[in-house]
């Protein structure tokens, strides 16, 4: 005979959990969120060398604020706007912009390293095109193509209007295609 199937719990009933004194429950939303907030900052400006600690701050805050979290947004959502927050403050604390380093990308031994170059040249330029966004829409581009979110939690993460976050990320597609052509 075997175990039910226990389906995976949610984040706000790893909330509840934590909430009740389960420390493993924290370790999951930790495991959960990491990677992507790590790549959300780092895509939205933060240096490389300050992800780490960006990341660590926006959990310990979010932890400790566990109480002011009432579910309106989803937790992911809420943790990137913590996340958001740290790093306008420290942009605010360098006086001046982070331009987000583009990496060496080596070509693998393919079928076709024509098309491998290519798609790395494209990359290059879509980085590039990202660090030349205003805050907002490259914040925006980067919570709805990279995180997958919504209008709704976009809104809730940076702080505006589900009209607003449509209206960056028509602009920032809009920016970015005319700097790909």
């Amino acid at each position: 005979m075997s175990a039910p199937n226990r389906a995976v719990p949610t984040d706000a009933e790893l909330v509840a959990s934590f909430r009740g004194g389960d420390e493993r429950a924290a370790a999951e939303l930790v495991r959960r969120h990491l990677g992507p907030l790590g790549r959300f900052l780092y895509a939205s400006g933060a240096p490389a060398g300050e992800i780490e600690d960006l990341v660590q701050e926006a959990f310990i805050k979010a932890f400790r604020a566990l109480g002011g979290w009432r579910g309106d947004a989803t937790f992911r959502s809420w943790l990137f706007r913590i996340g958001a927050n740290l790093r306008k403050d420290l942009f605010r604390r360098e006086r001046g912009r982070v331009m987000v380093p583009v990496s060496e990308v080596e070509l693998r031994d393919a079928a076709d390293p024509a098309a491998l170059a290519e798609a790395a040249d494209a990359e290059d330029r879509l980085l590039q095109g990202l660090t030349r966004l205003p805050r907002m829409q490259r914040e925006v581009f980067l919570l709805r193509a990279q995180q997958g979110l919504d209008y709704e939690e976009i809104a809730v993460t940076l702080g505006t209007t589900p009209g607003a976050a449509r209206v960056h990320y028509h602009h920032a597609v809009k920016r970015l295609k005319d700097q790909m052509t």
